[in-house]
């Protein structure tokens, strides 16, 4: 049973407690630190022949000088293959944005390092930028399984929290059908000994539909005065990329900032923000290993006012 001090803690107070246990990296004051982590997987070389990562690293650095009212960037480049998979404690302590590329390496991220990450998103001490297919990997899914608690714990009364046992149901990983119920839920059942009991079916972290087609997407700003949108056209093209289709099975983003569409009618909430506790996961839709997105102007646009937006909110 969750007692009323751990519910306080680790969900109704946004995680505050967590800021005595972790202390936050002194903030630099001159530039946004950005870390750009890239499994590398080898078909990306298709069309970034440096990789992913560090291509999309190299433009940040680019575009990464200051302007008036801006900081700098400065910007790393990391993989799953360097020590620590990376992410050792001293990276993670000197970042500011966190921006994920994975795709079929998922399963090899230790579980304590998604831990590692999630929580410092939580005390405010970093944000993450989920890309595409990182919408499978862990500090994503450990993200937006403590989002979906956040929210089932909240819709309860205070005398509900005294009395409360949460349990966590995981979701199946595999892609769900349009008529299928959406994850995450949550039930409350009251027990035999006056329990209540919160069952939370966590987010599958999925949709309905994938296919590598190569087709256009067309791509609509719905919150075209959001920082994240400053200078991205109200629609722009896609030439070639893969089709995703909808529902997205994920907590309910706090906003939703472009939305994508395929000529098949697929469609998919293209960029979605979360705030997790003190800090925020920003989910960008747009990507694949083999097409040249991550050199499209408005993608890129899009991605660095993501980096300068959450680096600024810290």
């Amino acid at each position: 049973m969750l007692n009323r001090r751990a519910l306080m803690s680790t969900a109704l107070l946004g995680g505050a407690s967590l800021l005595a246990g972790h202390a936050r990296a002194a903030p630099s004051g001159k530039a946004i630190r950005v870390v750009v982590w890239d499994e590398q997987q080898p078909k990306q070389k298709e069309a970034y022949p440096n990789f992913l990562g560090n291509e999309l690293a190299d433009h940040l650095r680019r575009a990464g000088k200051a302007g008036v009212g801006q900081k700098e960037l400065a910007v790393r480049s990391v993989r799953l293959d360097d020590p620590q998979q990376g992410l050792s404690s001293e990276v993670l302590d000197d970042c500011d944005v966190l921006i994920w590329w994975g795709h079929v390496r998922h399963g090899e991220v230790k579980p304590e390092t998604a831990q590692a990450i999630v929580q410092r998103i939580k005390t405010g001490q970093l944000s993450l930028i989920a890309l595409h297919s990182a919408h499978w990997s862990a500090p994503f899914i450990e993200a937006m399984n403590d989002r979906a608690i956040y929210d089932a714990l909240s819709a309860l009364t205070n005398e509900e929290r005294e009395k409360v046992q949460l349990r966590k149901i995981q979701p199946e990983k595999r892609l769900y059908r349009k008529d299928e119920p959406l994850t995450p839920s949550s039930k409350k059942t009251v027990q035999a000994d006056g329990t209540l009991l919160l069952e939370v079916r966590l987010p599958s972290c999925v949709f309905s539909g994938v296919r590598d087609s190569g087709t256009p997407s067309h791509v609509r700003t719905l919150l075209k005065d959001h920082p994240i949108a400053k200078g991205v056209p109200a629609t722009f093209d896609i030439p070639r990329t893969e089709i995703y289709d909808g529902p997205f099975h994920v907590p309910k983003p706090d906003a939703v900032l472009f939305e994508e569409r395929w000529d098949g009618g697929e469609q998919f909430p293209a960029g979605c923000l979360w705030n997790i506790h003190l800090g925020k996961v920003f989910y960008f839709r747009p990507g694949h290993e083999t097409y040249p997105i991550f050199k499209q102007p408005e993608v890129v646009r899009i991605i660095e006012n993501a980096v300068r937006w959450l680096g600024e909110k810290k």
